[in-house]
């Protein structure tokens, strides 16, 4: 590292969370074993969403057979705002100032603008928030260091008329062809409602009669998260399980019934990604009723609404709680900086809303997992934490996740 001993960025705030709007305070510290000879520091605020896959294309046969890669993307900027914390600007000239060997600590605060998309994460692309800042030393590599956040849009459910209805649909199948004599399987799904929240146990009632001399291998519920990621030129979807729970087999002529069993709500962003107008998430619930041997699951879809204020009705049937020690505020401990200024809060206060017993939600992060926030134009030495996870607000009402079993389920679809 050489003459740079260490250099962070620090968020007020130390879970790095943020609601739309709120203003994003810290600082920035670096330490210099020996003095240094740079232009400037500055401080860079970047929001934007950024979608990209190729595929390859095959033309023409024999001899004029060609095969070519297509790329497919597109970007949306929400804001990008610099500042400088020490020195002058590029265009000021190549001048250089000298700082001193020591320890620095450069303050900072930032406004997040109102209707931004929440933050997320996946492998064909992100709507993503960040802070660097870069040490500018003419005609020699830069230091950079970078830090990404978390922004939560505001979901209420309680200004969504199709939360708070219930859900209700039979089906019925037939596993062979018309003629013959075996009876169909029937399944009826009911919910009492659509909206929830991360954190909720969506109560599963069904009713399966097996009326076919098949036996059926199970029947089980699954919480499908659907990615539509829109290039300027193509769509692609991704299908990706991120709850499961299943009840055993039911024998030929035979019923079984789902009796308010839980599937517990993961940390998941919220639905639709409001304000990206280039990724859009969806969920649904769908109850499925697996034949042995060959042939197609009975499948009954619901799409349910994951919002980040739960419903009042649903909220009075708790007392109020406070949020359980979360291990979110351990996690930058690599960050500790002696002497630093102290944080003043671990977490942001949602906006209000009316909802006199809601409990402060605890934030978890997502469990579609980390991804490497390196871009272009980052290197090798870039410091900070580059591996990360976005955060979302998670209502911890006495429920434990079951874990996804890691044959779950992911599909794409062009």
């Amino acid at each position: 590292m050489g003459k740079l001993q260490f250099y962070s960025i620090t968020f007020n705030n130390g879970s790095g969370v943020y609601y739309a709007g709120n203003c994003v305070q810290g600082y920035v510290t670096l330490t210099l074993k020996e003095s240094m000879k740079m232009r400037g520091i500055r401080l860079k605020f970047e929001g934007k969403a950024y979608v990209h896959w190729s595929e390859r294309h095959t033309t023409g046969t024999g001899e004029n057979r060609r095969t070519t890669t297509r790329h497919y993307s597109a970007h949306e900027k929400y804001f990008e705002q610099e500042f400088l914390l020490f020195g002058i600007w590029p265009n000021q000239g190549s001048d250089t100032k000298e700082l001193p060997a020591g320890t620095y600590t450069y303050p900072f605060q930032f406004q997040l603008p109102h209707g931004l998309p929440s933050s997320f994460e996946a492998y064909y692309g992100h709507v993503r928030y960040t802070v660097s800042s870069n040490i500018d030393k003419p005609w020699k590599f830069d230091h950079k260091t970078k830090r990404p956040f978390t922004v939560i849009s505001i979901l209420d459910l309680n200004q969504m008329p199709d939360a708070s209805r219930s859900l209700q649909e039979t089906k019925q199948k037939h596993l062979c062809c018309l003629c013959c004599k075996s009876g169909p399987i029937q399944a009826t799904f009911r919910l009492d409602r659509a909206g929830y929240v991360p954190g909720e146990a969506i109560l599963i009632n069904a009713e399966i009669s097996n009326a076919s001399s098949r036996k059926m291998d199970k029947s089980y519920v699954n919480l499908r998260m659907v990615t539509i990621f829109r290039a300027t030129t193509k769509i692609k979807m991704i299908h990706r399980d991120v709850a499961v729970v299943a009840r055993p087999s039911i024998n030929p002529h035979s019923e079984d019934v789902w009796s308010g069993e839980k599937l517990i709500i993961p940390p998941l962003p919220p639905s639709f990604l409001n304000g990206c107008n280039i990724i859009e998430v969806h969920y649904y619930l769908q109850l499925n009723v697996d034949p042995a041997g060959p042939a197609l699951d009975l499948e009954i879809p619901f799409e349910i609404i994951i919002g980040t204020i739960p419903l009042a009705s649903i909220v009075q049937q708790f007392p109020p709680m406070a949020p359980p020690p979360n291990i979110m505020s351990r996690m930058y401990a690599w960050e500790t900086v002696p002497s630093a200024p102290p944080q003043e809060e671990l977490y942001p206060l949602p906006p209000p809303t009316g909802l006199p017993n809601l409990p402060p939600p605890s934030y978890s992060e997502a469990i579609t997992g980390k991804f490497d926030i390196r871009e272009e134009g980052d290197n090798e030495h870039v410091m900070g934490n580059l591996q990360y996870a976005p955060v979302y607000t998670y209502y911890n009402w006495g429920h434990t996740p079951a874990a996804l079993p890691p044959q779950a389920k992911v599909e794409e679809e062009d």
